[in-house]
């Protein structure tokens, strides 16, 4: 089989992106792109900075820890919010003890406005 000859002449490119780190979690962003994080204070419009664990741009990663000490990712709180209930039922056989609990926890939408290198 041969390759197919559409495939071979189309170029991928990578736009520049950047992974950060909030609550303990790590998220893969893009400027423009609107992130669900852990609850950050601040109302609405609210700019925020997030140390990057990783950059990507173009063909460059960079992943030195002092170069990326200099990079911080921008953000503007646009919603505070919640997520989906989570129902939590503990149950013990033959005793009759039921235990109903739920959590709802609060997120934070963040557009991501810029990365500074």
């Amino acid at each position: 089989m041969s390759p197919n000859p559409q495939s071979s002449n189309q170029e991928t490119s990578v736009s520049a992106y950047a992974v950060v780190k909030t609550g303990g979690k790590q998220y893969k962003v893009a400027v423009g792109d609107v992130v669900e994080v852990e609850k950050l204070e601040g109302e609405p419009g609210t700019e925020h900075t997030f140390p990057a664990v990783l950059v990507v741009d173009g063909d460059e990663v960079t992943t030195d820890v002092d170069t990326l000490a200099k990079v911080s990712v921008t953000g503007r709180v646009v919603e505070q919010t919640k997520g989906p209930k989570i129902r939590i039922h503990k149950f013990k056989n033959k005793t009759g003890y039921h235990k109903r609990q739920g959590h709802r926890q609060r997120l934070t939408r963040v557009e991501v406005t810029g990365i500074n290198k």
